[in-house]
């Protein structure tokens, strides 16, 4: 089985887009050029979406190619357009994690429904979440509702700007 990772913003409530699905409260903060993306970048293999991570992220940067040099994977029962670098996926995101090689790392981009059923199966085991000091009130949540509880080691903090990233580990 991959490694699973999540690596992320969300707003001071939870949020990764507001009620919208606009993300302007996140790329107007001061910062956020300085977040060490590309050294977290550099470590994974694979990215996994759902369909409406990838068509906000196509809506915000349209003319973009979303993660070239990995392989990358858009959940979603329903047909969608995606640009040749990426393949639709209509299964169990468990199951798919646990079928790629041990010596791979996959990054679930997003939350809400894709990320659910990974958290609790326990899957993911390294956590990036920047928090942006914003609160939205209602939005699109990082976290659903979950069945039981999961202890996460807090393994830094760091700022950036008007980031704080947290980085945990199962």
């Amino acid at each position: 089985m991959a490694r699973a990772v999540f690596y992320g913003a969300i707003s001071l409530d939870g949020y990764l887009a507001d009620k919208q699905d606009q993300l302007d409260w996140l790329y107007n903060q001061p910062g956020g050029n300085l977040v060490p993306y590309d050294q977290f970048y550099q470590g994974i293999d694979y990215t996994m979406m759902g369909r409406r991570t990838y068509e906000v992220v196509k809506r915000d940067a349209p003319k973009e190619i979303l993660y070239p040099e990995k392989e990358n994977f858009v959940f979603s029962r329903s047909k969608v357009n995606l640009d040749d670098n990426l393949k639709r996926m209509d299964e169990d995101p468990v199951a798919f994690i646990r079928r790629l090689p041990e010596e791979k790392t996959i990054w679930v981009v997003g939350g809400g429904m894709l990320l659910q059923p990974v958290i609790e199966a326990g899957l993911i085991e390294e956590w990036w979440i920047q928090v942006v000091p914003i609160l939205l009130g209602e939005g699109v949540p990082l976290f659903l509702p979950q069945s039981h509880q999961q202890k996460l080691q807090l393994i830094d903090t760091e700022q950036f700007g008007q980031f704080a990233q947290l980085h945990l580990k199962k």
